[in-house]
């Protein structure tokens, strides 16, 4: 029985006292039921009662012991009990309890998977690293963040674009191109240029590709050089981010904003608008009467954009694609950011609260051996996602990345990292769903078969640790919804966890397969039913996390 399935139990309820003279309110539209923080106050608590209260013109308590009974006798519930002011906590019969490790394996890969969000239509930027060097580690987590909240968006039910933003135009790329052209000539790099082994590798390969680049004038020879350098370049990045496992739907290039006028029709929908106003020769949008700090000027006095108007100008596409909401993920150092973004939505005449979001992350340092790593070997002044990767691997990295609140700032510990401890979370939760594959193994191996839904008796599941793991499992569905409502990823993370310890207590106390010699009973066959079900669990969790589901260890 899921909540949404009590609740209207409990509806049902309150209606069946207002037919027997009981009671003459009508139950709440929306009736909550949650998990109660210790377990001997039952399965479920709701504070229905307390909501009803002041209509009946009686206490939440006495309202509390009209329902009590009547909610005791509804199919599948064991006891209602009356608790404090009014609440009710409702205890479920096993067998309803039990049902939900049939149900999960039956849903397979679908369970987790919810309606909520059903109908946002959104676009998620993430990443976005310019493409004048490696994704360095504060790029990748939100590779890892970016990618995790989209899997979590799409299983509550939204429709996500994942988004890259490619700035291929601005000051940035000139001083890319000038690096290269210096790297090529082996002159020194420019002042304000970009150094490191790379810049040596991508200056040779422009000259595979154009080998005639160094005998052109400069100025061509650097059109040449920022052309196919940032394509070399952004190739690297996008597979550097793939071998990771984090993919987009959409490379939006800022060049083609300027190149079809979206500048130009930004600042002319701006002005229609009321907020655009001329002075000291450039040309401003009046973002103060939206919250922020200072007024932001779109037009320099010398006619070029600023990057604000590019902002502008790609938030507006955006919008005009049909996405009902434009989140975008930057780093700590982009924190002033929030304030003119949020204005000039507004300005646009859009809800800033409703079509935009801004999630700001905190920095990722590597460390090993108690000492921070500062140094790439190939980007020279940045640790970058490659390193990572080859410090760490794959699914240590997504983990490591993705269970951290992102509003904190941390330290990602090699050694722990690339140990085959319990201390190590991700091999915490990758070996209890190696353990439960396992299980089912042995299980084949040994001619033990669960049987088929019908063979399945879930009242058989009253062991303590039974009736702890079952609960466990049925909070997924919850836990997926919230994670990808708050967007914080790290709570699939913690839940895993939580799951796997919890499955060792279980499997500690409950033997699953017969001894040698022993014949399987039923409480074998759902006990089975009860391991594959949490092995579902953990396998679609850290799905939901892009990290994979070892069958083996």
């Amino acid at each position: 029985m899921t909540p949404a399935d009590l609740a209207s139990v409990i509806s049902d309820s309150v209606r069946e006292a207002i037919r027997s003279g009981q009671l003459a309110v009508d139950p709440p539209e929306s009736v909550h039921v949650e998990r109660p923080r210790h377990r001997d106050h039952g399965d479920y608590s709701t504070n229905v009662a307390l909501q009803m209260a002041k209509a009946a013109g009686t206490s939440a308590r006495a309202v509390a012991e009209l329902l009590a009974p009547i909610v005791s006798s509804a199919a599948g519930v064991a006891r209602a009990e009356v608790a404090g002011p009014g609440f009710l906590n409702i205890t479920l019969e096993s067998a309803v309890k039990g049902a939900v490790a049939r149900d999960i394996v039956i849903a397979d890969t679908a369970y987790g998977r919810t309606n909520e969000l059903r109908g946002l239509r959104l676009n998620l930027e993430f990443v976005s690293a310019n493409p004048t060097g490696p994704v360095h580690i504060g790029g990748a987590r939100w590779a890892v963040v970016g990618d995790a909240l989209a899997r979590l968006l799409e299983a509550a039910g939204a429709d996500v674009a994942r988004e890259y933003y490619f700035n291929d135009a601005g000051s940035q790329i000139d001083r890319f191109a000038r690096s290269l052209l210096a790297s090529a000539r082996n002159a020194p790099v420019p002042e304000d240029g970009y150094g490191g082994a790379y810049i040596r590798e991508i200056a040779d390969n422009v000259l595979k590709r154009r080998p005639e680049a160094l005998n052109l004038p400069d100025s061509e020879a650097l059109d040449g050089f920022r052309a196919e350098g940032t394509s070399l370049m952004f190739d690297e990045i996008k597979k550097s981010l793939a071998e990771f496992g984090t993919h987009f739907d959409v490379y939006f290039n800022e060049k083609s904003l300027h190149d079809q006028g979206d500048l130009d029709k930004a600042v002319a929908r701006l002005r229609e608008g009321g907020h655009v106003y001329e002075a000291d020769g450039a040309v401003w949008l009046r973002t103060t009467d939206f919250g922020d700090d200072k007024d932001r000027v779109l037009l320099k006095s010398d006619g070029s954009w600023t990057y604000f108007t590019a902002d502008c100008a790609y938030y507006l596409n955006k919008r005009s694609r049909g996405f009902e909401r434009v989140v975008i993920m930057l780093g700590a150092d982009h924190q002033g950011y929030v304030g003119r973004m949020k204005a000039m939505a507004a300005c646009f005449g859009d809800d800033p609260d409703k079509h935009l979001e801004i999630l700001i992350g905190q920095l990722v340092n590597l460390v090993k051996d108690g000492q921070p790593v500062r140094m790439s070997k190939r980007a020279g002044t940045v640790v970058t996602l490659d390193d990572l990767v080859e410090a760490v691997g794959v699914d240590a990295a997504r983990y490591s990345l993705a269970r951290a609140n992102v509003d904190s700032m941390i330290d990602l510990d090699v050694n722990l990292l690339t140990s085959q401890s319990n201390e190590n979370p991700v091999f915490y939760v990758q070996y209890a769903h190696a353990r439960l594959c396992a299980i089912q193994r042995k299980a084949q191996e040994t001619g033990v078969d669960k049987g088929g839904p019908d063979d399945f008796d879930p009242a058989l599941l009253s062991h303590e640790r039974e009736d702890e793991l079952l609960r466990m499992l049925g909070e997924f569905p919850r836990v997926v919804t919230t994670a990808a409502t708050l967007r914080e990823p790290h709570r699939v993370a913690h839940y895993l966890e939580q799951l796997a310890g919890t499955y060792h207590r279980f499997y500690d106390s409950c033997r699953v397969l017969p001894r040698e010699g022993e014949e399987p009973s039923p409480l074998t066959q759902a006990r089975l039913w009860l391991t594959d079900a949490s092995r579902v669990v953990l396998r679609n969790g850290l799905n939901l996390l892009g990290v994979t589901a070892p069958e083996r260890m």
